[in-house]
């Protein structure tokens, strides 16, 4: 049977799949942020100044009779352009070029944002989920839906679509995830007798028995608020909505301060190391040492993992734990950590045809294989297809089909309802700042708190109407 995502074979207008509605829409997004946009010279990322001119998407341009459409794709995935001469191999009609950039907060950002308000950005760019409202209120992004993007949504995860999707319109196409689950060591808990935690309960009791043999189940970054918001996320924390006229923040909501209550805790008993963090050089002595028994964290963790030194054949993976209140799980199976689109930006003069490729690029056979050979993507953003060398059983993960045994089921159990916000960035380092605190009288739990109010100012600098949810301040 011929592949339905082929370039060759476009589809026939599947419908959509019906999506529960996000509060934000575009022009309210543009709207809450006016004022920031003020005086020409508003900065929407923590230490990324941007001009406060929006750059309007042009008319689609058709090219001169026998010349290809020329197309440019921003991104930091390494080797991207092979994936491109897949593409253009069978495209002669559309030609893409990959071109790199930094990591997103590592310059990728400050280029596009530049590239736009000089009304010179290219037609694609990868955009993280939880960047894609900041390019929104800069009027960065093309509404695919005046494409046609419609059709293509019963393709793609149901939560990252939703991660795109504003009422008005969809604003980039998925591009990769991270669902997360448990590695762990088998020897190192079977020492103790154990094994996996279904529960974060279970967690913490077994964290306590792997220390009795010099080893920690994980560590907690206190530099690293990713982490923790993953956790929240999971236990069921929604920390940023629209109502009417304002942005309404709730970083203290129950499933939050549980979660944060938790890790005090954890880190008080010594059951995680914060000296350190994952993947760090520390992370990686320690864990080839045996020190180290387990780690939460997204799909992509296992080719990291695969640099633990002596490491083969010694790691599996579990479900991510669950939370619990009293008998009853609460929350969601898993969450996620990254993931990132492919956006068509505005200035872009050929839209339909940069997202025809961003459709065949993360949902085709053919795209999806070729990123995961090439650029080494997370999770594929499709639920009919993870790619054909995470269908086979790993010899490094002790010989276990872990992709399809472990986050197949990951990646469908995602908190729907979580929706990024503006000044994420800025918002994250100012919990992190709060986290490294902890000590003394002081916890994670006041981090959270304290952090909410300096996030609310922030938002309030910038010229963006927030409350707390449920107050009238």
């Amino acid at each position: 049977m011929a592949d339905p995502t082929d370039p060759a074979a476009p589809p026939g207008g599947a419908a959509r799949t019906a999506q529960a509605p996000s509060a934000l829409t575009r022009r309210r997004l543009l709207s809450l942020g006016a004022a920031g946009l003020a005086g020409g010279a508003a900065s929407l990322l923590s230490g990324c100044a941007t001009p406060g001119t929006t750059s309007v998407n042009t008319q689609p341009t058709i090219p001169a009779a026998g010349e290809p459409v020329r197309l440019q794709y921003w991104a930091w995935l390494k080797d991207l352009q092979k994936v491109c001469d897949v593409w253009n191999a069978q495209r002669p009609d559309i030609q893409v070029e990959a071109v790199w950039i930094p990591g997103g907060n590592s310059g990728g950002y400050q280029k596009l944002f530049a590239a736009s308000a000089a009304g010179g950005s290219p037609d694609l760019a990868q955009v993280e989920f939880r960047s894609i409202p900041e390019f929104m209120l800069v009027n960065a992004l093309v509404d695919l839906s005046r494409y046609g993007v419609d059709q293509y949504a019963d393709r793609y995860n149901k939560a990252l679509w939703q991660q795109v999707s504003y009422v008005d319109g969809v604003y980039g196409i998925p591009q990769d995830s991270g669902p997360m689950a448990l590695y762990y060591r088998p020897d190192l808990l079977q020492r103790v007798g154990a094994e996996p935690p279904a529960t974060w309960d279970e967690w913490a009791e077994l964290a306590a028995e792997v220390r009795k043999i010099g080893a920690y189940l994980d560590v907690f970054a206190v530099s690293d608020a990713s982490g923790f918001c993953a956790y929240a996320t999971q236990a069921g924390a929604t920390w940023f909505a629209v109502d009417g006229d304002h942005w309404t923040v709730n970083m203290t909501d129950e499933a939050t301060l549980n979660t944060a209550a938790f890790f005090d805790k954890a880190i008080d008993r010594g059951l995680v190391s914060t000296a350190f963090t994952l993947f760090s050089p520390p992370w990686y002595a320690a864990a080839a040492n045996n020190q180290i028994a387990g780690a939460v964290t997204a799909s992509w963790g296992d080719a990291l993992i695969e640099s633990v030194s002596g490491g083969a054949g010694k790691w599996k993976v579990a479900p991510m734990p669950l939370w619990q209140n009293g008998s009853q799980t609460t929350g969601y199976g898993s969450s996620f950590i990254g993931g990132s689109t492919a956006a068509v930006m505005a200035d872009s003069k050929h839209p339909k045809e940069a997202m025809e490729f961003a459709v065949w690029m993360t949902t085709s056979r053919a795209g999806i294989d070729a990123m995961i050979a090439n650029s080494g993507i997370g999770w594929s953003p499709t639920d009919s297809y993870i790619g054909a060398t995470r269908q086979q059983p790993s010899e490094f993960f002790s010989g276990q089909n872990y992709n399809e045994d472990v986050f197949v089921k990951m990646a469908t159990e995602q908190n729907p309802d979580w929706q990024w916000w503006p000044l994420t960035t800025q918002s994250f380092n100012i919990l992190a700042d709060a986290f490294r605190r902890k000590g003394g009288s002081y916890t994670l739990v006041d981090a959270v708190r304290d952090a909410e109010g300096q996030i609310i100012e922030a938002f309030r600098n910038k010229g963006l109407s927030i409350e707390r949810r449920g107050s009238s301040s």
